[in-house]
């Protein structure tokens, strides 16, 4: 069988990890708050800052799945996508949904004064990175080859 079209059929993943991953730093994040503290400075202006950007990254998650369904392509990260979405959010950044799972916890360390949560999206941001936006990316290229490498060229992974 040709490797070619093996790789242009195959999922980009197996499970949708993506979400599983910015619950369990989400859920760790407020057990470790409650069970070490990382207390930092905070107050009104950090309270509003960190509100403003959870706000902010589910206005971002809810532009990009409404692109992606505009688009006619899968949003779940272990389905094949059908088209190559590059407008809407996708003209910022090549991830948006996982950028609002990062901003969220951003936010969350923000609004909760709390250095746990910023930890933990630094991981996230690894994690997410090895385990499923390379893999996707792979098949975003067997699927879309030239198109996809110009998009990345313009448009930068996270930020």
């Amino acid at each position: 069988m040709n490797i070619a079209v093996d790789a242009f059929h195959i999922k980009p993943q197996n499970f949708p990890w993506p979400p599983i991953h910015f619950a369990i730093a989400l859920i760790a994040g407020f057990i470790l708050r409650q069970v070490a503290p990382l207390a930092m400075a905070g107050g009104f202006t950090s309270e509003a800052i960190g509100a403003t950007l959870i706000a902010f990254a589910i206005f971002v998650g809810v532009w990009a799945v409404f692109t992606m369904r505009g688009g006619d392509t899968a949003i779940l990260p272990n389905r094949p996508a059908r088209h190559l979405i590059t407008r809407g959010p996708f003209r910022f950044t090549r991830n948006p949904i996982y950028l609002g799972y990062i901003l969220t916890l951003v936010g969350c360390g923000l609004l909760t004064s709390d250095a746990w949560f910023f930890i933990a999206a630094m991981l996230t941001v690894m994690v997410m990175t090895l385990v499923s936006v390379r893999r996707e990316e792979m098949h975003l290229l067997a699927r879309f080859g030239a198109e996809f490498e110009r998009y990345c060229r313009r448009t930068p992974r996270w930020l």
